[in-house]
């Protein structure tokens, strides 16, 4: 099919929910993808983050292949080997209780919202339901997870949304506070804030807000779907700023390219969701635990970890020589680039057309490249970058 026939029909087939770029991808290879015409691309963006071993990973798809060929579904009315040993060793790793399996990222933030009016509901009571959020923030799509985004573009026709959600300021525990109330359950963070623009927290404030909830016996979740499985250069965000949240969400890399999510949970929580009080019919399915299973098994060995801020490092210093280029931030390989003509918009469009593709956030060009994407490939990439910026 030529480029055109496959828009006409996109248009008249599929809801028109997104802003697509001008091409489509038909193969891809590491970093590296192939539209209908042949035309090769260097892919800084990884699905969003999803494919953090990049497109058709040898191993993983040894994993994913081998067990669809196997049992592709059982559903979650018997117990599955591979779902169980994708919860220990996620467990081990991260030192969580528990987890449950979903299949996004806004799922698993559902998880969490639940299992902390859960928990709240026991002990204190049924008014004890608030959510904390912060200004800028972005969890999810679904009506609850838009309710908990601070971000007033999303709070628009779909009313009524969830109640129970209020907003602070970044980086602001003053905010906080006056936010917080007798019946606050929970407050919940990204440690940076991938769809608001790639804005890090300053490590001070998440580590006061800790505390914080601490003290008040305030659970605090932290949404590192974006920011998780590696991305940051730790395989979760949160062991840079030196604390330990209640509850955690995951997506995005973690199934390193099909359908998943998780929401981990500590000791104190472990035993709060009961039979029926949640559940999925796709969640922790067999041949996304498989695929799961490769990607914990290789992203969170040191190396691997350690390769991943050094390419972070490698690429904002790169960034950072091109003109045109005002700032950079984040972390790792979640990388937000500030351009002194404010035209991302246009400057992501050229780059498809010259043979690279990025994602925009806000103002900005926005990195999520696979987290093993070659040296070779990062240069080829920011040479692109680099003139058309």
């Amino acid at each position: 099919m030529i480029l055109q026939q496959i828009k006409d029909d996109d248009h008249k087939y599929i809801m028109n929910t997104y802003g697509r770029f001008n091409a489509a991808l038909v193969k891809g290879k590491g970093a590296k993808a192939w539209d209908e015409s042949g035309k090769e691309y260097i892919d800084f963006t990884s699905g969003i983050g999803v494919n953090c071993l990049g497109y058709s990973d040898d191993g993983w798809v040894k994993a994913v292949t081998e067990q669809a060929a196997r049992l592709q579904h059982i559903s979650n009315l018997y117990y599955s080997p591979l779902q169980t040993e994708l919860a220990k060793k996620l467990c081990e790793i991260t030192g969580f209780s528990k987890v449950f399996f979903a299949n996004s990222g806004a799922e698993a933030n559902e998880c969490a919202i639940k299992l902390a009016r859960k928990y709240s509901f026991e002990k204190y009571g049924k008014d004890r339901t608030e959510i904390v959020t912060l200004e800028n923030s972005f969890h999810g799509r679904t009506v609850t997870t838009l309710s908990a985004t601070g971000q007033d573009v999303f709070h628009n026709y779909f009313f009524p949304f969830t109640e129970g959600f209020s907003f602070a300021k970044a980086n602001d525990m003053e905010s906080v506070k006056a936010k917080v109330n007798n019946n606050t359950c929970a407050v919940m963070i990204e440690l940076i804030q991938g769809e608001g623009g790639v804005n890090p927290l300053e490590k001070g404030f998440v580590n006061e807000l800790a505390d914080y909830c601490s003290e008040n016996d305030i659970l605090l979740i932290i949404d590192e779907v974006q920011t998780g499985v590696g991305r940051t250069g730790s395989f979760y965000c949160y062991e840079q700023f030196g604390i330990k949240p209640d509850i955690i969400s995951s997506a995005k890399g973690i199934g390193g390219g099909l359908p998943m999510g998780a929401c981990l949970c500590s000791e104190k929580l472990r035993d709060v969701m009961s039979p029926s009080t949640h559940g999925t019919t796709y969640g922790g399915n067999p041949i996304a635990c498989a695929g799961a299973l490769e990607v914990l098994k290789r992203v969170s060995d040191k190396k691997f970890l350690e390769d991943v801020a050094e390419k972070g490092s490698y690429i904002k210093e790169k960034l950072l020589k091109i003109k045109g280029v005002s700032e950079v931030r984040g972390m790792g390989m979640m990388i937000g680039v500030v351009l002194e003509k404010d035209n991302a918009k246009e400057v992501a469009v050229k780059c498809v057309e010259k043979g690279l593709l990025v994602l925009t956030a806000k103002n900005l060009i926005r990195f999520l490249p696979p987290l093993n994407i070659t040296k070779e490939e990062i240069d080829k990439g920011l040479e692109i970058f680099a003139d058309v910026v």
